[in-house]
């Protein structure tokens, strides 16, 4: 399914920062074609009721556009215009905006901020707590920030935890999984969700 960086192959050049939204949906649109369930995510985010979620760090708009496809009001950010671009395409009833996620002040808050698809691991290094504080901002009280990352890739749950707390957020639960199978040391992915008092 993915690189040995969890990078779909051949989406994104080695060492570079610009990604290639068209391949990268291709290859989605390949695992969906053979019958892989890509809406895991989905699925997981439907059980908290949403009514407005803020797909952070987007992509091509998977999440958001499946999440508007079930009545709930999605917005999805991504600073990489190509994957942008592949998302406007691909669903153009829904709002895309290039912005970085860190800094993005949407002037708007909502029930959930989810980040899918490993989005700490694809900031630049050091920048992860500015990424949690930009997803806390868009967060109505009570609101939830959903994120998902493949661990043992240089970025600790106690990190994401500690940067979690820095922005006001309180921590509800942890899955190893979208499926929200429980969380155990030694898995290899985390699904954790934190709440805005």
């Amino acid at each position: 399914m993915t690189g040995a960086d969890g990078i779909p192959p051949g989406t994104r050049p080695p060492g570079a920062t610009a990604w290639d939204g068209e391949a990268y949906q291709q290859r989605f649109d390949a695992l969906a074609a053979e019958g892989v369930d890509v809406h895991g995510e989905v699925d997981c985010l439907m059980t908290f009721a949403p009514h407005s979620v803020l797909d952070a760090g987007c992509g091509t708009g998977r999440v958001a556009a499946e999440l508007s496809s079930r009545g709930v009001a999605a917005v999805g950010i991504d600073r990489d215009p190509s994957m942008i671009s592949t998302a406007r395409r691909l669903a153009p009833g829904v709002r895309f905006e290039v912005l970085d996620v860190a800094t993005a002040d949407l002037g708007e808050t909502f029930d959930v901020v989810v980040m899918a698809g490993n989005v700490p691991l694809f900031t630049p290094e050091g920048t992860q707590p500015a990424l949690v504080t930009g997803c806390a901002r868009h967060l109505h009280t009570g609101g939830r920030l959903v994120t998902g990352f493949q661990l043992g890739r240089g970025y600790a749950l106690e990190d994401y935890d500690a940067a979690c707390t820095a922005a006001g957020l309180v921590p509800e639960v942890r899955w190893s999984t979208w499926e929200r199978d429980e969380f155990v040391v030694g898995a290899g992915y985390a699904v954790s969700v934190h709440r805005a008092p």
